[in-house]
């Protein structure tokens, strides 16, 4: 059975693809956001004297740590294995704008974590890593604190949604619509069989 998708008369079997090291670094740091988005909508939304507020807060802020740390890998991984070109026939549009929410999303994925380290760290409180250890603090700085706070509840959180939404329906596009191999760049290459 030939396993080959053509689209436009191109083989996708043969697309570039990602590096397995970015595919895996993408797909985990995608499954961290998928999981610390519904932890914070929960903890914000929960009685101040629930029991289990603590916890959410420390496993909320461990995710965010996890996924700065695995983000400044992927970015040195990508500044020594540069991506495979975008597919032939896209606007240029297209390529300005997949390019830019990439971008966009490094720097909030950066800058979600360390604002919410900073509105904790000024604001006083330690930053537990999983409970097993505590990062450094800061010294408490309540403008410092609030500052940090706008960042990432004000801009960041909504920012984030915005261009995870915006990613997971330009792929669904390409996937549904276009079937043009963009998703198959980051999906390990498949055992073709004739």
């Amino acid at each position: 059975m030939n396993t080959d998708v053509t689209m436009a008369g191109t083989s996708l079997v043969g697309a570039k693809r990602y590096t397995p090291t970015a595919q895996a670094l993408h797909w985990i740091v995608a499954a961290l956001i998928f999981s610390t988005l519904p932890i914070a909508w929960v903890m914000v939304n929960m009685p101040k004297s629930a029991h289990a507020l603590d916890w959410l807060f420390t496993l909320h802020e461990s995710i965010g740590i996890t996924i700065l740390v695995l983000i400044a890998v992927r970015l040195a991984w990508r500044a020594s294995h540069l991506p495979p070109p975008l597919p032939d026939g896209l606007a240029r549009f297209e390529k300005i704008a997949a390019i830019a929410t990439h971008w966009l999303l490094y720097v909030i994925l950066i800058g979600m974590p360390v604002s919410g380290y900073i509105l904790n760290a000024a604001g006083g409180y330690p930053v537990s890593y999983f409970g097993l250890f505590t990062l450094p603090g800061l010294p408490k700085n309540p403008v410092l604190a609030d500052a940090a706070t706008w960042i990432h509840v004000a801009i960041g959180q909504w920012l984030i949604y915005a261009l995870v939404l915006l990613h997971v329906t330009a792929t669904a596009w390409h996937v549904a619509v276009r079937r043009d191999g963009v998703l198959e760049r980051m999906l390990p290459r498949q055992n073709e069989q004739n």
